[in-house]
């Protein structure tokens, strides 16, 4: 009969590196599963937010709002949360700094380890902003925000004399105001922008139908026809 009343402390599962959670642990995490939810619905389609719980590394993820990088709650931490749990002195908060989503996507991320009472690292909230969506979105903005001034300090004389790396700005910056890439614009959108840089003056150039056919991702022929 003894042997029956060991099975239940040989079912124990044993790979637990911290301690078994507490009431108050599973308090905090709790706590913290309110704060991923609503900075995740804050930041919709931008910026992922996920809640590790490092008290069981194999299935730590608790939540993910914004999902965003194709993992799933229950899958395991990543190399950042072991070593919260190898060192109790690693740093608490990891604050933007460089990552990249599965897909190639490059995305900034910031990391917060969260102590329960003992000083031990049970939780980790981070967030992993989506950085490749908001290229066209600072072109627009440094354009609406631009002022007369900006367009005095270069006289207008020396549109005939653009160089390569002010075209593309240019370009790009046109592009972004229309939600998109040079190539990615439909071709209303293109013939707009190609008509905004001729009565701009950015024809004067011999070479600048080539660059900016180059740009949109059509022939220079094309580029003429826009600008009738």
């Amino acid at each position: 009969m003894d042997h029956h009343a060991e099975t239940p402390e040989q079912d124990q599962p044993t790979d637990r590196i911290q301690p078994a959670p507490t009431e108050a642990d599973e308090h905090l995490i709790l706590e913290a599963e309110k704060i991923a939810l609503a900075l995740g619905r804050m930041f919709p389609g931008l910026c992922e937010v996920v809640l590790h719980d490092l008290r069981d590394p194999q299935h730590a993820i608790r939540a993910i709002e914004n999902n965003l990088s194709g993992r799933h709650v229950g899958d395991s931490a990543t190399e950042l949360g072991l070593a919260r749990i190898a060192d109790p002195q690693y740093p608490s908060v990891i604050q933007n700094y460089p990552n990249q989503f599965p897909d190639g996507r490059p995305a900034k991320s910031t990391s917060i380890g969260i102590k329960n009472a003992a000083g031990e690292y049970i939780a980790a909230l981070c967030l992993n902003l989506d950085v490749s969506v908001l290229s066209p979105v600072t072109l627009a903005l440094s354009n609406l925000v631009a002022t007369e001034s900006d367009y005095r300090e270069q006289p207008l004389e020396t549109l005939r004399d653009r160089n390569a790396r002010e075209l593309r700005e240019t370009v790009e910056a046109l592009a972004a105001e229309r939600a998109g890439t040079p190539r990615s614009l439909n071709r209303a959108n293109k013939k707009e922008l190609v008509q905004q840089l001729h009565r701009d003056g950015f024809f004067e150039s011999h070479d600048a139908a080539q660059a900016i056919a180059d740009l949109l991702g059509v022939s220079r022929a094309t580029v003429y026809n826009y600008t009738k």
